[in-house]
């Protein structure tokens, strides 16, 4: 039996993004980040003008993966692709970790599942999955159950307070139980 990909969105359950500063949940801290992706979003201004993405990690998530990355093989499924783990994987202490490369167009789905669904559930192929993410509904678990022929996990994680404990036992639990 293969062992279980976990697909992990870097912005809502790492860095949780839609917290108000003065409300940021205990042990984040604040990082300025310049991805390609980031500056791509500001055409017409020059890369040193852009000003950087704030980004909120909790260093206490990188060995949380890292302890899940012996029942689970790590997969970034986030807009950061590649450059996930030039920005956010060191300073979780992660080590390079492959990416789901999704369409140049993200399709808008007629049925309200998130636009990443359809491409993980390919990239998957079958094998067992967990997934966090802050935009995930009833709308992709439905499809998921019909279009997926292993087990899956979806787990959406608020993007005000991102992984929690819970979050890591979900995860513990369905890579034991499976």
């Amino acid at each position: 039996m293969s062992r279980p990909l976990l697909y992990i969105d870097v912005d809502g359950p790492l860095n949780p993004y839609a917290a108000k500063p003065e409300r940021l949940p205990a042990g984040y801290s604040t990082h300025r980040m310049k991805p390609e992706g980031w500056i791509a979003q500001h055409p017409g201004t020059p890369a040193a003008q852009v000003k950087p993405l704030r980004v909120w990690l909790n260093a206490d998530h990188g060995p949380r993966l890292l302890e899940l990355a012996g029942r689970y093989d790590l997969v970034w499924a986030t807009t950061w692709g590649e450059e996930a783990n030039e920005f956010i994987g060191p300073v979780l202490g992660l080590p390079p970790l492959p990416s789901v490369e999704w369409p140049m167009e993200p399709d808008q789905e007629p049925d309200a599942t998130f636009w990443k669904t359809r491409p993980l559930v390919a990239h998957a192929a079958g094998r067992p999955f967990a997934w966090v993410d802050d935009e995930l509904g009833d709308a992709d678990r439905t499809f998921v159950a019909a279009h997926h022929h292993g087990s899956a996990l979806l787990r959406r994680v608020d993007p005000r307070l991102g992984l929690l404990e819970a979050d890591f036992a979900a995860l513990d639990s369905f890579a034991r139980g499976r």
